[in-house]
């Protein structure tokens, strides 16, 4: 499956690109064009760089949609209906076509026009009401998730759902349309969060590291630093307490989750001075053979320096034509019979479409070279 670089000027390509600083570095050490923002969401593709406003750039998707099993599509609504690539449009030339468009706010609907990024839906769809400090906290407020978590976790619906069209059109020989709007999951992601709102009518609000529903299941104060203590049961918090040396799970008022929920405020300073007492490391050398979940709060450094993540290789190089290589995260998925393989860098704009034209619609040297001509598609910068 290739992908084309979205853009209304030639030339400039997917706007991501140019979200950089940091950009990639080539071998004589200087900056590249590649973000490290696009290079995060774009290995494994190949980069196709067509001029769709021109009808010969038209005619040429047209012809690679009529071979494509899905078309993926992040314009504006209505967008590629005005270029006579909509889906009404390629279903005609190709009725197994599975063709799944993502926008802010969907197809239908009063904001259905209107721009959305993901902090903007962050915003809309509940999720900063409920992220950040307690308002009569310091540092209270909303805050946004510190990665682009709704257009992530659409990317991740959308997949899903072009997998179901698939068995769908395996069973029926029948392509679908599909609608994909970020608001859409966004609300759907808070989960548990709406339905504490659907089943009591109040409003949920911020507790910061807190849990809504489960205590303790928050960031503490160790003696050198935070850590993450998330007690998930009755007995996780027995055993928390026997190996702590504290009488707190004998309490009344803090043996089962509901009472300890209920009388959190006066549970939590109690474990503060608990915690203190030893460092993190000596916490998670004590609890986790126990099966009492705890960590660190690890930076990045940390992270890709992890034992578990060393081990799991989460952290992939690949080469590029630029800087030699280029490190990468891993797909995180595991599978027995068919692992992930993980063999192109993330594409330079326009570095395929030579490549893909001639392999997808054995077109010739000449009419490649009239298209490059006529700046209908473009090469590697």
């Amino acid at each position: 499956m290739t992908t084309q670089e979205q853009t209304s000027a030639p030339g400039v390509g997917d706007d991501t690109r140019g979200w950089g600083p940091p950009y990639l570095k080539d071998r004589e050490g200087r900056d590249t064009q590649e973000s490290a923002y696009f290079l995060a969401a774009n290995r494994g593709k190949k980069s196709v760089a067509i001029d769709i406003s021109r009808s010969e750039g038209q005619a040429v998707l047209r012809k690679l949609a009529a071979q494509c099993d899905v078309l993926l599509e992040n314009y504006k609504a209505g967008d590629l209906q005005r270029y006579g690539l909509g889906y009404e449009d390629l279903k005609a030339l190709n009725p197994g076509l599975i063709y799944c468009s993502i926008t802010g706010f969907g197809q239908t609907g009063p904001m259905r026009a209107v721009a959305g990024y993901d902090f903007i839906i962050q915003g809309i769809g509940g999720l900063m009401s409920i992220t950040g400090e307690r308002d009569d906290l310091p540092g209270g407020g909303p805050q946004k998730v510190g990665v682009a978590v709704a257009d992530i976790t659409t990317g991740m619906y959308a997949t899903v759902a072009i997998l179901a069209a698939l068995a769908h059109r395996t069973q029926t020989g029948a392509g679908q349309y599909i609608d994909m709007a970020l608001l859409d999951v966004q609300v759907a992601m808070i989960a548990n969060m709406n339905m504490n709102y659907l089943v009591s009518g109040n409003v949920p609000r911020r507790q910061g590291n807190a849990h809504a529903n489960i205590v303790p299941y928050q960031v503490f104060n160790a003696a050198d630093g935070q850590m993450v203590l998330a007690v998930g049961n009755d007995s996780q918090f027995a055993k928390f307490c026997a190996a702590a040396g504290c009488e707190l799970a004998q309490d009344v008022r803090f043996r089962k989750n509901a009472d300890r929920v209920r009388n959190r405020a006066v549970l939590v300073p109690l474990l503060d001075e608990v915690l203190h007492t030893r460092t993190v490391e000596q916490w998670v050398a004590l609890l986790e053979p126990l099966g009492v979940p705890v960590g660190p709060i690890n930076n990045l450094a940390q992270v890709f320096e992890h034992p578990q993540v060393l081990s799991r290789g989460m952290r992939v190089d690949l080469p590029h034509p630029l800087s030699g290589s280029v490190p990468s995260v891993a797909n995180p998925i595991k599978m027995s019979a068919s692992p992930v393989r993980h063999e192109l860098a993330p594409p330079m704009l326009g570095q395929h479409t030579l490549e893909v034209l001639r392999a997808r619609l054995g077109l010739s040297e000449d009419e490649l070279e009239q298209l490059r001509a006529s700046g209908v598609i473009q090469e590697a910068l």
